[in-house]
């Protein structure tokens, strides 16, 4: 199981929230520690999952509300387990960054209301694949508020969006087992027309035998 699998698994499942994805980062720049601040847990791994929990179904409305946040995991050395750090909902992140709408970037910033963060993707991939269930994400739970997204390549955006290509895939295999299903129904079709000539033919045959036989 790889990292990504075992922290949905872990922090969120047992919540009934589903992680819609994640990207492993660092920061780009250093955090300030308080002078007096001891008792480190060491070197870590940091992780920001973006996930939705569903409520129950409105009697009203007659659908699930549901509520996305984006919340940082980390691994501490030596530790298979995951711990589950700062959390934000969805509604408060206000400024997504992707430093440069020309490249391939794994840099990127994320601005809340109350933080602001500096981040370095393990990949540009990671990010972009990231970058793009985030946008998608926003655009589906968020009514209004929507946060800016500034510097990032259209493929974030839409275009090539991976989201994009999996509905296109989709619709493309129901329409080949459409059309699949119309061919099998025109050979059904044209066996049962053969079987009813065949029968006819059939019995031409027998009433001819019958003329034949009493003359």
């Amino acid at each position: 199981m790889n990292a990504k699998s075992a922290i949905s698994k872990e922090i969120f499942a047992p919540h009934d929230e589903r992680m819609l994805g994640a990207v492993q980062v660092k920061r780009r720049t250093k955090k300030k520690i308080p002078f007096l601040a001891t008792g480190g847990q060491g070197e870590y791994l940091t992780y920001i999952c973006l996930s939705v929990i569903c409520f129950s179904i409105c009697s009203v409305t007659n659908k699930k509300p549901a509520q996305a946040s984006i919340t940082k995991v980390k691994q501490f050395e030596g530790s298979t387990s995951f711990v589950r750090r700062t959390q934000w909902m969805l509604e408060q992140l206000r400024q997504v960054n992707g430093i440069d709408p020309n490249r391939d970037s794994p840099e990127f910033d994320l601005l809340f209301e109350n933080a602001f963060d500096q981040w370095v993707a393990n990949t540009a991939s990671e990010k972009c694949t990231f970058f793009q269930v985030l946008h998608h994400t926003c655009q589906r739970y968020l009514t209004d508020k929507k946060p800016e997204f500034i510097n990032c390549q259209s493929k974030i955006m839409g275009g090539n969006s991976i989201l994009h290509s999996a509905a296109d895939s989709v619709t493309s295999a129901v329409q080949k087992a459409s059309q699949a299903l119309n061919e099998r129904g025109e050979r059904l079709g044209r066996a049962e027309e053969k079987t009813e000539e065949l029968k006819n033919s059939a019995q031409q045959f027998a009433e001819t035998a019958h003329k034949v036989r009493f003359q």
